[in-house]
């Protein structure tokens, strides 16, 4: 690379060089604030705050494996 080449190439702009999140880190970080709020549910009110949540969970995990097995 001569002088002359490196002279005439460009420097990113801010938009390109800033990093879009994975999808993997989202989900993690989803994860982890579904369970920080149970554990809040169970602090603040005992072991009520622990099985509701997982029985209101029931019919979301219901239509998502229904959703996993039509594909």
């Amino acid at each position: 690379m001569t002088l002359a080449d490196a002279s005439q190439v460009q420097a990113p702009t801010s938009t390109e060089t800033k990093e879009k999140k994975s999808p993997d880190a989202l989900i993690l970080l989803a994860v982890l604030a579904v369970v920080a709020l149970w554990g809040l549910s169970v602090f603040t009110f005992g072991i009520p705050g622990l099985y509701i949540p997982a029985v209101a969970a029931v019919p979301v995990i219901w239509v998502i494996l229904i959703a996993i097995t039509q594909g």
